[in-house]
């Protein structure tokens, strides 16, 4: 997954695909990569294109602050294709299998086969300069000991060619890599890695090569140990534990409502074949994986026979052969592709129903924290391109937007707080239709299964407004012309579309065309009708389909504590039939594991992983394009960028005479502005018109700390998106949304607390890293506090608080939301940011003249004075789970410390290095990793889905004297320079750079600044680590702590350092 999107895609994705989590980022963003676990649910990359755009307010921007550097990464040199030497291919020992130009992605794209081994290479070549590599294996498990996903990390742990521990640590710290990643699937492995710089490409695809073909794991069964599972005894008089990084990951997994119902309904749906099992790994069934297993798996599916190969981008296309001929030449042909076949499920011939409980925080109103779901198996086999083209736009059609019918009403019926289930999901071998909703009455569990049959009994029946179907249209079109992947490689996309029907022995070019189904679609449309068109398909594959199953999940305060029970008797009866010896054996295996772990590779072993020199790094920052204007006085900041005649439009209004009291508020307002109605119109025709006319509109809140000033930036940014010829529209359209619409739907803002409410407590649960943080800052600074309000334990409060007040004080809820639009909206302070080419820009003007002339001149508001934080106490959060997430932070800046470049390079490498191997190797967390905030000065420590509480505490506490002691040669720090320089060019597209250089500006970061910032960074020096020991102890000393804990963990927290923790209960 993306590099920067721990908060965003942990906390909410439905996606089943496990990855590979790793944080890397240095500059400000609470930002990670991903190595590997999150198996939850996951959409095919076509069906995620019809729901790229979302029209409610995004709490992503409540807590980021912005990294001032530059931009994007960078080639080093232009692409040099080889010679068209037509026997090529052939001479490297590859037939060609069939030839395509792609328009859709203006790529030609050559299927070959190695005729030795057999593995198949789709080389796709285009202009594109961020060039991507995977490798794909089918892994189908047999059982739920998680055998691919532990394979799927243990492989990266050292090869062949490359033998240290981690070279994938190793390629995080020194390349500067777009994506670096692994995923685990229900039934097949990827390994992706992207860059736009030649060198480090081929670089990077080495690295991955060898390790799949030849990786030290199935040699080492410390490896195993530590990504896998473990028993672990410190000394003989302790208890006995489980440890492991996949055991514990899948521990936090499987603490989640969320992830445990879509597990429960995969597994239901597909009992018969391997879908039935979970490749990530249940818990329970982990420690039954053996070694020799292990070992096995690879032997058997790690094979050239058994791969598909994805090479992508502006490199030269027989290069890529002469690479992949070295590592295929070496194999002959197995029967891996025959024993890796995934059979189909067969449709069952009546529903069937299943009960399964969760772990719930005691106290509370349980019995509205039920969770229902139906799920429907679509087809016994693989459908044709246009039946999923046209059930994808069912989809966007019953649950792509707020005004969607299915969605709509199940929202509205007030029978749960929000909805479950991901709609239609394509990227298994068959497709499946989910949705429920969670919140739930016991006895209003039936009420919702009947509202779901009823509801898409009528749609049968009535068929789609007309309008609906042609916002749906623009909006699918507008998604797939934009091609918007956000920092996700565009490369990488394609392959995984592609994926979805190659990894079944299907067309991998098919998934990669849709414009010929998409017109077919449109004719067959306006020729016989919607209804005609997809009344069928929810007839077919949904009412008379009798492959039913329905998910009830009921809330059970005990399970989690049962759980912990059940593994401590397993551990206790181990301990009670070993002898004195087998415990003395034990223990001293358990010290020889972590000395491994905690020693350092050697300096011949860390040379064997290639990087780049410091001379291949360009001195200056890439520098976007900005015109500062102004326009009937207000400023206007221009960005001359190639968009493909899109319009990207953010309009800012400054937020800093909003009242402190009603700073909780402005995330439901911003709901509220996107879906509530005007005077004229309702919210759904309000949602359809914004379909039809553009690519989609958003509101949210941005709030930072300003470096040096004591005040923070915080303002409402008004995102919109649409083609040029919609400019008029948009601007039309975002005028309406902040001036007309009404506040008067009670029952509506009702909905929005309830679905906001569920949204946080997933968040606790899963994203407690995220919930950790925002506190730490509201008790560090102004920005924070303000963040914690919207975004945080305080905003879950409040939620909680208002859901009870709505009935009996509805006017003056009404009234705030007025009182903050009057507060806000006006040309007084506001500031508009365009991004398309210049002829674009310049027709623009006259559009972004009518809207500015339609605003109020100046707001009713005064300044107010927000200089509030929570109390600097230690703060343990207590909800119902397996895993704890640990935060320590403090203000470096009120230490004295004057920021330098350098901070960057020093934050990545205590992340990539003390904090990756004590508390995540040795400590067996899933991540742990430092932020600085260079805004506020704020220095973090946070570890994700951890088994330690104090133990990762005393690592933080540690970290100034590891960097007293460390060593490092050339080598090593121009890895550590080379990677910073890689995060901080980190690639964009363009409406991401427009949108990196509006934060730049309302920041006050000028390009000296980042020139500045840059040479700091490549002048860095061991000396530096050296001072900044002295610098980061002031988090020991001073720091503050937050932890999202269990009870149990807490309470012997409390027991070893007496009162070390306030209790909060959140859930």
């Amino acid at each position: 997954m993306e590099r920067a999107v721990l908060l965003r895609s942990i906390s909410g994705t439905t996606s089943r695909v496990c990855t590979r989590l790793f944080s890397s980022k240095v500059c400000n963003f609470t930002a990670k990569r991903h190595r590997s676990v999150l198996n939850t649910r996951r959409r095919s990359l076509l069906l995620q294109h019809l729901r790229l755009i979302s029209t409610s307010p995004s709490s992503v921007h409540l807590n980021r602050p912005f990294c001032p550097l530059a931009p994007r990464a960078i080639a080093t040199s232009a692409p040099q294709f080889s010679p068209d030497v037509s026997d090529a291919p052939e001479k490297l020992g590859f037939e060609k299998v069939s030839e395509e130009f792609i328009e859709e992605c203006k790529s030609k794209a050559v299927l070959y086969k190695h005729k030795k081994t057999g593995a198949e290479v789709m080389s796709v070549s285009n202009d594109d300069e961020n060039k991507v590599f995977g490798v794909v294996f089918r892994t189908p498990p047999k059982d739920s000991t998680g055998i691919p996903h532990i394979l799927e990390h243990s492989v990266l742990c050292g090869s062949r060619k490359y033998p240290l521990k981690e070279p994938f640590v190793e390629l995080l710290k020194g390349s500067l890599n777009t994506f670096l990643n692994a995923f685990t699937y229900p039934d097949r492995t990827c390994y992706p890695v992207a860059s736009t710089n030649a060198k480090d490409f081929y670089n990077l695809v080495d690295v991955y090569l060898d390790a799949v073909f030849f990786p030290k794991c199935v040699e080492d069964f410390q490896t195993f140990q530590q990504e896998g599972w473990h028993y672990e005894l410190n000394d003989p008089s302790e208890d006995i534990t489980y440890k492991g990084v996949v055991f514990n990951e899948m521990k936090g997994v499987y603490s989640q409502p969320d992830n445990i119902l879509g597990r429960s309904s995969q597994q239901a749906v597909f009992p018969d074949n391997t879908y039935g099992v979970d490749s990530g790994g249940d818990p329970l069934v982990i420690p039954k994986l053996t070694f020799d297993e292990f070992k096995e798996f690879h032997r058997k599916f790690y094979h050239p026979s058994n791969a598909r190969i994805w090479f992508y981008g502006d490199d030269d296309p027989i290069e890529r052969l002469r690479i992949l001929s070295e590592y295929l030449d070496m194999f002959d042909a197995s029967s891996a592709a025959s024993e890796s076949i995934i059979k189909p499920q067969k449709l069952f011939t009546k529903p069937v129903r299943i009960i399964e409980k969760y772990p719930a925080a005691e106290g509370g109103e349980l019995k509205k924290k039920h969770m229902v779901c139906l799920n429907w198996l679509i087809s016994d086999k693989p459908l044709d391109l246009e039946t999923e083209l046209a059930l994808g736009f069912l989809d966007h059609l019953l649950l792509g937007t707020p005004a969607s019918p299915l969605r709509k009403i199940l929202l509205e019926s007030s029978l749960g707080e929000a909805i479950v289930g991901g709609g239609v999901e394509d990227e298994l071998l068959q497709p499946q239709f989910s949705i429920g909703l969670k919140g739930v009455s016991e006895e209003d569990i039936q009420k919702v299964e009947d509202l779901v049959m009823d509801t898409l009994k009528s749609l049968a029946e009535t068929g789609f407004d007309t309008e609906a179907v042609e916002a749906s249209m623009n909006t699918i079109e507008f998604s797939l012309r934009e091609n918007n992947t956000g920092s996700f490689p565009r490369g990488l996309a394609l392959m995984l579309r592609s994926m979805g029907k190659w990894i079944y022995d299907m067309d991998p070019f098919e998934p990669l065309k849709y414009q010929k189904p998409l017109m077919a679609l449109k004719a067959r449309i306006a020729e016989e009708g919607s209804k005609a068109v997809f009344a069928p398909l929810i007839e077919k594959f949904i009412l008379n389909n009798p492959h039913r199953v329905t998910i009830e999940m009921q809330p059970d305060p005990e399970k989690a504590s049962r759980d912990e029970a059940d593994e401590k008797e397993i551990l206790d009866k181990l301990k009670a039939s070993m002898t004195e010896a087998d415990l003395a054996e034990l223990t001293r295996a358990t010290q020889e594991l972590r000395l491994k772990q905690e020693t350092p590779d050697t300096p011949e072993a860390l040379k064997s992983v290639p990087s780049l020199s410091l001379e291949d790094i360009p001195k200056k920052p890439i520098e976007i394009p900005i015109e500062i204007g102004d326009i009937n006085g207000v400023k206007v900041l221009r960005h001359d960028l190639f968009t493909n005649d899109v319009l990207y439009s953010e309009v800012v209004f400054d937020m800093s005479s909003l009242k402190q009291e009603l700073l909780p508020l402005v995330p439901l307002f911003c709901q509220s502005l996107m879906e509530m109605g005007t005077k004229d119109m309702d919210f759904v025709q309000l949602n359809q018109l914004i379909g039809r006319k553009t690519g989609g509109i958003s509101v949210y809140p941005f709030t930072s700390s300003v470096r040096g000033k004591v005040d923070p930036c915080s303002h409402i940014i008004v995102r919109g998106k649409a083609m040029s010829g919609r400019t008029e529209d948009m601007f039309n359209l975002i005028n309406r949304i902040i001036q007309d619409v009404q506040f008067t739907d009670q029952k509506r803002f009702k909905q929005f607390v309830s679905q906001s409410k569920a949204r946080m407590e997933n968040r606790l649960r899963g994203g407690g890293h995220g919930i950790a943080s925002a506190r730490m800052g509201a008790k560090l600074n102004v920005a924070g506090w303000i963040s914690e309000q919207m975004g945080g334990v305080s905003y879950l409060e409040f939620l909680q608080s208002l859901e009870e007040k709505i009935d009996n004080n509805w006017d003056e809820i009404s009234s705030s939301l007025e009182e903050i639009r009057k507060c806000l909206f006006s040309k007084e302070g506001c500031l508009i940011n365009l991004t398309a080419d210049g002829e674009n820009l310049t027709k623009s003007e006259k559009y972004v003249a009518g809207f500015l002339d339609s605003l109020p001149k100046s707001s009713l508001a005064t300044s107010e004075s927000w200089n509030a934080r929570l109390p600097l106490t230690s703060e343990a959060i207590v909800i119902p789970t397996q895993v704890n997430y640990v935060g320590k932070a403090a203000n470096l800046y009120e230490t004295g410390y004057e920021f330098k470049g350098s901070a960057y390079v020093i934050s990545k490498h205590i992340s990539n290095t003390w904090l990756w191997d004590r508390v995540r190797v040795s400590g067996g967390a899933y991540g742990g990793f430092c932020n600085f905030d260079t805004h506020s000065g704020i220095f973090s420590f946070l570890s994700y889905r951890d088994p330690n509480l104090l133990k990762t505490l005393d690592v933080y506490d540690g970290t100034g004297d590891f960097l007293r002691e460390l060593e490092m040669d050339n080598d090593a720090l121009t890895k550590a320079i080379i990677g910073t320089i890689g995060d901080v060019d980190s690639y964009q597209l363009p409406d991401a750079k427009g949108y990196s250089s509006l934060t730049r500006y309302l920041l006050g970061i000028k390009e000296e600044e980042r020139q500045k910032r840059r040479e700091e960074i490549l002048s860095t020096r061991l000396s530096d680590f050296k001072e900044f020991a002295e610098v980061i102890d002031a988090v020991k000393d001073k720091g503050v702590v937050v932890a999202v804990a269990s009870p149990d963990d807490v309470e012997n927290a409390n027991k070893e350092r007496p009162d070390f923790f306030e209790i909060k209960k959140a859930l």
